[in-house]
């Protein structure tokens, strides 16, 4: 048996004895080790996330060892005690999106968490195609992936350039990935925020030049300034509220794109003549490719990402249920949040 953490309803986590999942062929074992706390998981917490139902066993960002596996023929290389990462989009591999190899946009995407059951549990049983192992990293890094790994994919969808103006709405856990992988693009990073400490925080830990607090001051202004009237090439939200989303739209360059990460229920608006003459583009960026992985592991290993820089709290696994809501209710001081073993 082993303890499993359920989201029974909304503000209502219990603690339960589960069953340790049995294997079937292609399948493999994981003994948890990390759980990263996501924004899906505060949201599905206090009741406002889309795509869910209760009761739910939260948890997609997540690390652990290998515990037991039955491969299929073709599949080698994973031993017992590997250390790894599982990319949590379980995908039919036969849609339309997964075709044309974009199975994080699966038309019957299930997402470990959100759609189907999560790793706020000992063990997690994953299709062997989900896993990821890299025994040079910390379970810590390793957790990590999975959000960074949003930022990257959603840089990648932008194309962008070096030396090109990038602003980057939010600077929470996924704004932050943003920041990071677009300076690895060699781009001019332009972070606009309404929290100052997080603002302060681009500067000294990401070396970000370039904040706006938009209660402080008018951003378009401010953008205009910093860009010589050009505006931004690229502008990726990562905040989901749908204030900004709709704001954003005015920080567009003449041939700009504009990359929606972030995720609302409501319908964003904007000026058709405006973003018209611009010949802008609107994109959405959903969850990441098994390429965004590898990337993201490797940018871990080389040293351009530091995942010190991200985890600002760790909780046991067996306080989780006590201390969600503290954390929850603190957006401001968390950044991310690490459940331990």
């Amino acid at each position: 048996m082993m303890k499993t953490l359920v989201c029974e309803e909304p503000l209502r986590f219990v603690y339960k004895e589960s069953v340790i999942p049995t294997l079937a062929e292609g399948e493999v074992l994981i003994q948890i080790k990390r759980i990263g706390i996501c924004g899906t998981d505060y949201h599905a917490y206090q009741g406002n996330q889309p795509f869910f139902q209760y009761p739910r066993v939260l948890g997609h960002e997540l690390s652990g060892v290998i515990d037991g596996f039955k491969l299929s023929e073709n599949v080698g290389g994973l031993k017992l005690g590997d250390k790894v990462c599982i990319l949590p989009y379980l995908s039919c591999g036969s849609c339309v999106a997964c075709r044309k190899g974009k199975p994080n946009c699966c038309t019957s995407i299930q997402v470990l968490g959100v759609h189907t059951d999560g790793g706020m549990c000992e063990y997690i049983k994953v299709p062997e195609q989900y896993v990821f192992v890299d025994n040079a990293l910390s379970f810590d890094q390793l957790a990590l992936v999975e959000p960074l790994a949003i930022g990257a994919h959603g840089v990648n969808n932008a194309g962008i350039k070096a030396d090109e103006y990038v602003a980057i709405i939010g600077s929470g856990p996924i704004g932050l990935a943003a920041i990071n992988f677009a300076q690895i693009k060699g781009a001019k990073i332009i972070v606009v925020d309404i929290n100052q400490e997080r603002l302060n925080l681009c500067k000294t830990k990401f070396q970000v030049e370039f904040t706006i607090n938009s209660l402080e001051e008018s951003t378009v202004d401010a953008i205009r300034h910093i860009t010589d009237g050009d505006m931004c090439d690229t502008v990726i939200d990562a905040t989901g509220n749908l204030n900004a989303i709709n704001s954003s739209f005015h920080y567009l360059a003449h041939t700009g794109k504009y990359i929606l990460i972030g995720l609302q229920k409501g319908e964003i608006s904007f000026s058709h003549p405006e973003f018209h003459k611009r010949e802008a583009t609107l994109m959405s960026s959903r969850n990441a490719l098994h390429s965004d992985f590898d990337f993201v592991l490797e940018s871990l290993k080389n040293g351009s990402v530091q995942a010190e820089n991200y985890i600002t709290h760790n909780v046991h696994f067996d306080n989780v249920a006590d201390q969600f809501d503290g954390l929850a209710k603190n957006p401001q001081e968390v950044i991310k949040a690490m459940i331990t073993f």
